[in-house]
């Protein structure tokens, strides 16, 4: 069963007068709903840049202000829980986007029974998302920041385990 089928519900004559005017505050609920789901993703994107932020920079200063006071080496620890970090970064992200292209199908699935179509007509303009110098989707920057991060705890990492190594 496609989604048009499934989001059909009652046919208007058999729930009432009140259909359609039920019918348009829903989609403005609905839509509402979906901009919340993007308010959180940007909320969750700036903790895990921050998080990042304050591992890295604690590693910066760990590395220059404490080299010769410090017995234990904690920048390993802190670059570990860094990748651990941003592969959850990673996930919670994928999991915004689909619920995301979930929650717009069905926007455009409403659209269908509307006398106009907003969503599915910007989505449109901008070539469905399949033309990067129209349209580049936030997600697929956004997608690439863990990344970078991990490149950074990695690099860390590496500096760690290097300074701990025996001199030949």
């Amino acid at each position: 069963m496609g989604l048009e089928e499934i989001l059909k519900g009652v046919p208007p004559g058999e729930y009432g007068d009140l259909h359609r005017s039920h019918v348009l505050e829903l989609y403005r609920i609905y839509v509402e709903m979906a901009d919340r789901v993007s308010a959180r993703r940007i909320t969750t994107n700036s903790f895990f840049l921050s998080i990042n932020t304050a591992m890295i920079g604690l590693v910066g200063y760990i590395s220059v202000s404490y080299k010769t006071a410090l017995s234990v080496d904690i920048r390993l620890p802190i670059a570990i829980a860094g990748v651990v970090i941003c592969y959850l970064w990673r996930r919670i992200v994928r999991s915004y986007r689909d619920l995301n292209s979930a929650k717009f199908k069905v926007i455009h699935a409403i659209e269908l029974g509307l006398p106009i179509r907003p969503y599915d007509s910007e989505w449109e303009a901008v070539g469905r998302g399949r033309d990067p110098k129209r349209y580049l989707p936030f997600t697929h920057v956004e997608i690439t920041v863990p990344w970078v991060f991990v490149a950074l705890h990695v690099t860390v990492m590496l500096f760690a385990l290097l300074a701990h190594s025996p001199v030949q």
